[in-house]
């Protein structure tokens, strides 16, 4: 059996892997789902309080996850979504785990031409320079746009109210920036070859992460010799892994990362 270590998102928790973590509990793995440093505690208290995490930023989060699976007795299996999915990535670039999945991942350094769904979500942050340095809240509408645009706005509400909380901004200048920053700490070596194998899952309906954003990532991903691989769920959206059928999703990713996992 497996170590597995799930990295949420932005504008999200550990309560958003629940049902993955209860699922592969139950194969018998042991799971983890720590919070990014600062987060830990419940949704309302998160938004009642951004102070502990709102100058947050890329490499803060991932020194946070590299410190945790260090700790571990055996290099686990590694799933992240979408910023999570970033830092993911970044994590097995420093040589960590045994495998990861990447998925909905936030941009790595390289990719080019954003999509414009993807700038209207980001803009939440990006509109205010000062945002670098705040947590900055969706609204239900900018939630049902970014995260739930295949269910109704009445279904998608609900959702937002048990799992949304405020992300800290600086994340997003780091990502939507990087391409003009020679020291972006959102780079990965596109050559490392000793990296564990990596399975990238992208969603056709995303509106934050459209699937031609994850491409571009696999085509980065790709010039390494080490397995690397993508499948794409044409119907899904950014919520995939809350969204009605995350189960075969996840044990897609599941049997996908245990098959390849390096010893």
């Amino acid at each position: 059996m497996a170590n597995i270590v799930l990295i949420h998102g932005l504008w999200l928790t550990p309560l958003s892997w629940e049902g993955w973590k209860e699922r592969f509990e139950a194969k018998g793995h042991t799971v983890q789902a720590p919070a990014w440093p600062g987060m830990e505690g419940t949704v309302e208290e998160l938004r009642a309080n951004t102070k502990p995490y709102e100058r947050l930023g890329v490499k803060e989060i991932t020194d946070h996850y590299d410190g945790i699976i260090r700790g571990l007795d055996s290099p686990p299996i590694i799933m992240g979504h979408s910023f999570g999915g970033l830092v993911t990535q970044l994590l097995l670039d420093r040589g960590l785990g045994a495998a990861g999945v990447g998925v909905d991942p936030a941009p790595i350094k390289g990719i080019l031409g954003l999509p414009y769904s993807s700038l209207k979500v980001a803009s939440v942050a990006l509109k205010n320079p000062a945002n670098r340095n705040r947590a900055v809240m969706l609204t239900p509408e900018e939630f049902h746009y970014g995260f739930t645009n295949t269910l109704t706005a009445e279904e998608s509400k609900p959702i937002y109210d048990r799992l949304a909380v405020p992300g800290p901004g600086r994340t997003l200048f780091q990502a939507g920036l990087a391409n003009f920053n020679p020291n972006a700490v959102t780079r990965i070596n596109r050559h490392n070859s000793s990296r564990a194998p990596l399975l990238l899952l992208a969603g056709g309906k995303d509106h934050t992460v459209p699937a031609s954003t994850v491409r571009a990532a696999y085509k980065i991903q790709k010039k390494s010799v080490a397995v690397t691989e993508l499948k794409e769920y044409p119907e899904r959206s950014h919520y995939t892994v809350s969204q009605d059928g995350w189960e075969a999703v996840a044990d897609h990713a599941l049997d996908w990362a245990v098959s390849n996992a390096r010893s």
